[in-house]
C-alpha cells in the first residue's frame, strides 16, 4: 500500500479520535462561560441591590431625625402646658416612648449603612498594644456601671503592623459590646455585684498578631456558633445581628480571620487574627494587674478559653 495512504488514514483515525475530546472541551468552556455570565449578571445585581437598599436606608432616616427632633420639641413644650399632672405625666411617658424607638430604628439604620457601605482602608503602621489600652480606657466607665472586671493583658513591649486604626477599633469595640451585654443579660439586676470578667489580650508571633477579646459570661451554644457572623442573626433581646458581622468584615478587609471559642457555662473567646509583616520578635507577655475597673479581687484568665 502506498506510504501517503497509510499517513492519510492514520491522520483521518487521530482526527476521529480527537472528535470527542474536543467536542467535550468546547461544551466544558461553553459551560464555564455561561457560568461566568450567570455570576456577572448575580454579581451587578447584588451591587444594585446594595446601592438601592443603602439609598432606601438614607430616606428612611432623615426623617426619622425630623421625627425625633419633634419629639424633642413636644416634650419640651409639654412642661409648660397647662395640664393636670396624671395627663401630663401620661403624655410624658408617650413621647418617651416615641424618643426611645426613633433611637432605636436610628440605631438599626446606622448599623446597616455601616455594614452594606463599602469598606476602604487606610493602613498605616500602628502599636497594637496602645490601640487596645485606648480602647480599655475609653470601656471602663460601661464596665464599671454594669459591674464587670475589666483586664488586659499585653506584651512588654510595642506590637506594630500596618492596619486601619479607625476601622480595627471598631471591630474589636463590637466584640467588647458583645461580650459585656451576653453578660448583663445572663445576670440581671446584679445590685452593684460583680457579674462577670472581661479580658483583653494582645500577643504574636512573626507570622501574626493576636488580639483576644474573652468573657466569663454564659457561653453559646455549639448549634448556634455557625450562625452568629450572619447579618441579622443575633440571640439577645434588642439586637441587631449587625455587631459581629461588622466585626469580620472589618478584620477580613485586614486579611486576617475572627475565629471563637465557647463552652456553655464557661464563657466565649474571640479572636482576632491579624498577618505581621514586620520581622521583629514580640514580647513575651504579661498580665497588668493595676488594670482592673473595680476594686474586687479578679480571678484569673482561663488560658484554655482563647486557644
Amino acid at each position: 500500500m502506498n506510504p501517503l495512504l497509510w499517513i492519510l488514514l492514520g491522520v483521518a483515525i487521530g482526527a476521529a479520535g480527537m472528535t470527542p475530546i474536543v467536542r467535550m472541551l468546547l461544551r466544558r468552556s461553553e459551560y464555564q462561560t455561561r457560568l461566568a455570565e450567570r455570576s456577572a449578571r448575580r454579581n451587578e445585581r447584588l451591587a444594585e441591590l446594595g446601592s438601592m437598599t443603602g439609598g432606601l436606608a438614607h430616606e428612611i432616616k432623615n426623617p426619622l431625625s425630623t421625627i425625633g427632633l419633634n419629639a424633642q420639641l413636644l416634650s419640651e413644650g409639654l412642661a409648660d402646658a397647662e395640664l393636670a399632672d396624671d395627663e401630663r405625666s401620661r403624655l410624658r411617658r408617650r413621647l418617651d416612648s416615641l424618643t426611645r424607638e426613633v433611637e432605636r430604628l436610628r440605631g438599626i439604620l446606622t448599623d446597616f449603612l455601616q455594614f452594606a457601605g463599602r469598606v476602604k482602608l487606610d493602613p498605616q503602621p500602628r502599636d497594637l498594644v496602645r490601640i487596645v489600652d485606648e480602647l480599655a480606657d475609653f470601656y471602663h466607665p460601661q464596665c464599671d456601671q454594669a459591674g464587670i472586671v475589666l483586664r488586659t493583658q499585653f506584651p512588654d513591649g510595642p506590637l506594630e503592623l500596618s492596619i486601619d486604626e479607625g476601622l480595627l477599633k471598631q471591630a474589636v469595640l463590637n466584640l467588647m459590646i458583645n461580650a459585656t451585654q451576653a453578660m448583663i443579660e445572663a445576670t440581671p439586676n446584679s445590685g452593684g455585684i460583680t457579674i462577670g470578667e472581661l479580658i483583653l489580650r494582645v500577643e504574636g508571633d512573626l507570622k501574626e498578631a493576636r488580639i483576644h477579646v474573652i468573657d466569663t459570661g454564659p457561653g453559646i451554644e455549639p448549634v448556634k456558633l455557625k450562625d452568629i457572623f450572619h447579618p441579622y442573626v443575633s440571640h439577645k433581646s434588642g439586637g441587631t445581628g449587625l455587631g459581629l458581622s461588622t466585626a469580620r468584615r472589618i478584620v477580613e478587609e485586614h486579611a486576617g480571620r475572627l475565629a471563637v471559642h465557647s463552652e456553655p457555662g464557661r464563657g466565649s473567646a474571640f479572636v482576632i487574627h491579624l498577618p505581621r509583616r514586620e520581622s521583629s520578635e514580640p514580647h513575651q507577655k504579661q498580665a497588668s494587674p493595676n488594670r482592673e475597673s473595680t476594686g474586687n479581687d479578679p480571678r484569673s484568665a482561663d488560658p484554655g478559653q482563647s486557644e
